[in-house]
């Protein structure tokens, strides 16, 4: 396939892993000039250039990242595509190895440092638009922000910082700007993300700054809700504790990844606090912010998770009542510390069977939090209009892409294409699981 002469470069780029990815994608599309014309990434029209974000931080993410390349491969065999580039995490922790593996891919970029990638596409790098974006996902009116690169941290199972690198925080004045712009084209709630969102301007500032970043993003008038993801739990900065408590601009909600309550695990997993001390920060959180929902994330099979110990996972986890909980497998990364010191000793069935056990008890706590809603007048933001004439909505309760919606039933009369974007009011009317029905008021 060969692009018309002097016609503009079709180019589509699909986008792997978390959310961290998708930023990257989208700073990477607001570089491309006319020179291109940018397919949605659920599009199978033909392309001259099909770009591939990958993850490789877990086992799964990673047989995920192969399979969408090759994938690829066979659209390109068929013609449809012209050029196969890939970059992103993957590449980056296996640059050596994946070049002979799939010999197929035209070029292969890391996660770093994306001027490379746009120098092969025949673009010059211009750093003065790093505060633009191209949004390829979420609802019209949330967009996330990555507020820092890469991560000083060492857990011991976790391969972010040799794929990512050290930690780097943007600077204020530039997250204050991207913020600005996304606000200007309709968006109305931010998720903050970042591989540890708590340790945002200790090097650039030499301090935490996240809390003074939150009152200036509230100063936009446009931005009405501001929601915090992938806190890291030791030394949690006690001024977001009260920015969340008395901004009203920031959701009752926070994302906090635990990953155990059993000190000899969090030892081995090298998070650098112990069980006394997480279950303390559970309580000042659920004190010192009234109503707080939260979001945690375990890890079951982790080297020196005996029967024990995984118990005192279960009965911390009922105690805490996580309104929102994830879990995955450990899963030995070559290169941790992990992999180097600890021999993955718990057996592959037992692994999942404590994951079914613990997301069981978890699918209790959730349906009893969301049965408790019932009768509740919440505010919503309108995400998109499902088939059959209603909305698809959330809370401040629920994050986009990792919880339940709130399904929501509309009278006639009302114009449902204009209310994406938009707040509502609902009145909620039934529960399951992980969603929720409403009426609209």
């Amino acid at each position: 396939m060969k692009p018309k002469k002097n016609s503009p470069l079709r180019l589509r780029a699909v986008t792997l892993g978390c959310s961290k990815n998708r930023v990257d994608t989208e700073h990477l599309l607001s570089q491309l000039g006319g020179d291109f014309v940018v397919v949605p990434e659920s599009s199978s029209e033909a392309v001259d250039y099909l770009l591939i974000n990958t993850c490789g931080f877990i086992g799964d993410a990673k047989q995920e990242s192969i399979d969408a390349i090759l994938e690829a491969v066979e659209l390109k065999k068929q013609g449809s595509v012209r050029r196969l580039v890939v970059f992103g995490c993957l590449s980056q922790r296996y640059s050596r190895e994946l070049p002979g593996l799939i010999p197929e891919v035209d070029a292969w970029f890391g996660a770093r440092d994306f001027d490379p990638l746009l120098r092969y596409l025949g673009v010059t790098p211009d750093h003065s638009k790093c505060v633009k974006r191209v949004p390829t996902d979420c609802g019209p009116g949330t967009a996330y922000l990555k507020i820092s690169e890469g991560c000083d941290r060492r857990c011991s199972y976790c391969a972010i910082p040799f794929i990512r690198g050290a930690h780097r925080s943007v600077p204020m004045e530039e997250l204050v700007e991207e913020a600005k712009n996304l606000a200007s084209n309709g968006v109305k709630e931010l998720v903050l993300i970042a591989q540890d969102t708590t340790y945002y301007g200790l090097d650039l500032y030499r301090r935490r700054a996240l809390a003074e970043l939150i009152r200036k993003l509230s100063e936009i008038p446009e931005i009405e809700w501001i929601r915090i993801h992938y806190s890291y739990p030791a030394d949690f900065p006690d001024d977001v504790l009260e920015e969340m408590a008395v901004n009203p601009k920031v959701c009752k909600y926070l994302d906090i990844p635990l990953q155990h309550i059993s000190d000899d695990v969090l030892a081995k997993m090298r998070r650098h606090v112990d069980g006394a001390w997480t279950r303390h920060l559970i309580s000042e959180l659920r004190s010192r912010v009234p109503g707080v929902v939260l979001r945690t994330t375990m890890i079951v099979g982790h080297p020196g998770e005996g029967e024990k110990e995984f118990s005192e996972l279960l009965d911390f986890c009922r105690e805490a009542g996580f309104e929102r909980l994830g879990a995955f497998i450990y899963s030995e990364e070559e290169g941790t510390y992990g992999a180097e010191h600890f021999e993955d000793d718990v057996p592959s069935e037992v692994k999942q069977q404590r994951l079914d056990t613990l997301m069981q008890q978890q699918a209790d706590i959730s349906l009893a939090f969301n049965k408790g809603r019932i009768g509740s007048i919440e505010r919503v933001m309108v995400d998109s209009v499902a088939p059959g004439g209603k909305l698809v909505c959330r809370s401040q309760y629920e994050s986009p892409d990792v919880d339940g919606e709130i399904i929501v039933s509309v009278p006639d009369g009302v114009d449902l294409n204009s209310m994406p974007g938009k707040f509502a009011q609902v009145r909620i009317t039934g529960a399951d699981l992980y969603d929720l029905a409403a009426k609209l008021i």
